[in-house]
């Protein structure tokens, strides 16, 4: 299946230990890429939708102590 690209609007980050609390724990499901901008939230993640799905990512960042929108 073909590499999906989705942007995932993350709330209550507010440090580079947000960023890579977030970054480490998108990355350890097994994803191609995660890029995590600070200031506007913005978790941009590429992945196999047959391998990963858009919900284990959402709980994923969520079980960090974050909101997903």
């Amino acid at each position: 299946m073909a590499a999906k690209t989705q942007v995932f609007k993350v709330g209550g980050m507010s440090c580079n230990h947000c960023v890579n609390a977030v970054k480490s724990a998108v990355s350890a499901l097994g994803v191609d890429d995660v890029d995590v901008e600070l200031k506007s939230g913005n978790v941009t993640v590429s992945y196999d939708p047959g391998k990963v799905t858009e919900e284990a990512i959402k709980k994923a960042i969520e079980e960090e102590g974050y909101t997903v929108e």
